[in-house]
């Protein structure tokens, strides 16, 4: 239980990369604060890894600070702060409007802003603080008709270099872990996106995405969950401002 003792806050805990981050650290023994703003599949997660639920929109500072008050009167101050909210969709840059772009960095950047905020004081205060942000290679390269996620993604990687540098002289760490494409609700609505412009079948609109990794395959959730799970562990002090890609050789 190489986490006993510990009190982490993950975002977008529902599904997905959240769900496997949420397993991953309650098996070594974190008590879990589970937010997004969906609260049924919160609940599910919940249900199956124990752990308190806030349902609030990231995007929203007052719902930041409510959710962030009610984990803290349910387990205590927070130690470990996972950002894994996030939100793609896919148009030309030429037919983008504001709000759309506005939106995407709502979710992909303003909330790490919240929730950083939010959480700090804790963190800093905490034995072995952890701040992992769950990025993309989009923070890494380019990929075309994503531009506002690329953009915001980016900003996150950076986000977390410019908080590791700040609070390099204390206990707190700041890292983004950068998953290539994953088998997701994300990757599962680009695939839909796929056969609706092309009409290509699933099975080719998958293979499509898959091709982007060396390896030919899609990633797993649990495997970001597994790099996740290693930079919160004690060790790992030393790994501050990184943005470690779980992408099989895509950006390497």
């Amino acid at each position: 239980m190489q986490l006993d003792g510990t009190h982490a806050v993950v975002t977008g805990g529902g599904t997905g990369i959240g769900a496997a981050i949420a397993h991953a650290l309650a098996a070594e023994g974190a008590r879990l604060t589970l937010i997004g703003r969906r609260r049924e599949p919160l609940e599910t997660v919940a249900a199956k890894v124990g752990g308190f639920v806030a349902a609030a929109d990231v995007t929203d500072r007052a719902q930041v600070d409510t959710a962030f008050a009610a984990a803290r009167a349910a387990h205590g101050p927070i130690t470990i702060l996972i950002n894994n909210a996030g939100a793609a969709q896919s148009r030309s840059f030429a037919k983008l409007d504001f709000s759309a772009w506005r939106s995407a960095m709502a979710v992909n950047l303003d909330s790490l802003f919240h929730c950083c905020q939010a959480a700090l004081p804790d963190l800093l205060a905490a034995p072995n603080g952890r701040i992992v942000t769950i990025a993309s290679t989009a923070g890494l390269k380019g990929y075309a008709y994503t531009a506002p996620y690329v953009a915001a993604k980016h900003g996150a990687v950076g986000l977390m270099r410019a908080l590791a540098v700040e609070h390099a002289r204390t206990r707190l760490t700041a890292n983004a872990v950068c998953p290539g494409f994953t088998d997701t609700e994300i990757v599962a609505e680009a695939i839909a996106t796929i056969r609706g412009k092309t009409g290509r079948s699933e099975d080719e609109a998958r293979a499509e995405l898959a091709k982007f990794n060396p390896q030919g395959r899609l990633i797993a959730p649990s495997e970001v969950a597994g790099a996740v799970l290693w930079l919160c562990l004690a060790e790992s002090r030393s790994i501050n401002g990184q943005a470690i890609a779980v992408d099989g050789g895509e950006v390497s």
